[in-house]
């Protein structure tokens, strides 16, 4: 079974070359860049990944189904810049595609903030459908937070994970938090949602104790009580953008 590797990326010198040698198991590795000014093209490149580039920004879901349109393989594993692919996870994955018991699978995922694993907060086992037949899965169409759509069962991978380095620190978590709390509220203002002027802090509120307290963030360290506390921030933006978009459509 041939399997694809495909990543989208925008300024990921950092991360791009250790990703890429994560997967150098796969008979075919895809970038598809959307412009990065660093040395990102030139990395991959080098590693011998092919290397496309893309003239515009149509947001995360449809930027992974033009990755998706130029892979080959029978199979497809879908990566991001900033995580990795363990041993383990390799040799799961090698063994599931000699003999697939499902057309796609979730693969747990491990992430890192500030130095510390995340093991709680919501944050693990965190399963991704990434893994799955080229010809039965596609990326929903959204802006922000896409996933794969399989028609057919989708199976949970045993053995390994990926790792996960979303942030380099606080700034690009905030940076983040305000570019996806706005693509959000666009995305839900289109389709019609609408939020009241309590709906910001009721939201924030109630995310930060799912987080902190049900998920047991507080087992996470200070980096828990960041995560949450961030998380309900990123939550009050998302609302309060809305209703912001609600109120200027009524206008």
């Amino acid at each position: 079974m041939k399997l694809s590797v495909i990543i989208i990326t925008k300024n990921e010198a950092a991360h791009i070359g250790a990703c890429l040698d994560s997967v150098a198991f796969a008979q075919e590795r895809i970038v598809l860049d959307s412009g990065s000014s660093d040395a990102t093209c030139d990395i991959a490149r080098a590693r011998g990944a092919r290397v496309e580039v893309s003239a515009d920004w149509p947001g995360f879901g449809p930027q992974k189904n033009r990755a998706l349109a130029l892979a080959t393989g029978d199979w497809v594993l879908s990566i991001d810049a900033d995580e990795r692919v363990t041993p383990e996870l390799q040799a799961a994955i090698q063994k599931a595609l000699q003999a697939p018991r499902a057309p796609a699978y979730r693969i747990a995922r491990l992430s890192r903030f500030c130095g510390r694993w995340i093991r709680h907060s919501g944050w693990w086992p965190d399963y991704v459908v990434r893994l799955f037949r080229r010809d039965v899965g596609r990326f929903t169409d959204a802006s922000v937070h896409e996933k794969v759509e399989v028609d057919g069962v989708v199976a949970t991978l045993e053995g390994g994970h990926f790792l996960h380095d979303p942030y380099e620190g606080l700034e690009e978590l905030i940076d983040k938090l305000n570019h996806y709390s706005s693509e959000a509220a666009l995305m839900a203002h289109d389709r019609g949602r609408r939020t009241s002027v309590l709906g910001p802090p009721g939201h924030a509120l109630w995310t930060f104790i799912r987080i902190y307290v049900l998920r047991r963030g507080f087992l996470d360290g200070w980096q828990g009580l960041v995560l949450a506390g961030m998380a309900a921030a990123g939550s009050f933006f998302r609302y309060a953008k809305l209703y912001w978009l609600n109120r200027q459509a009524g206008r």
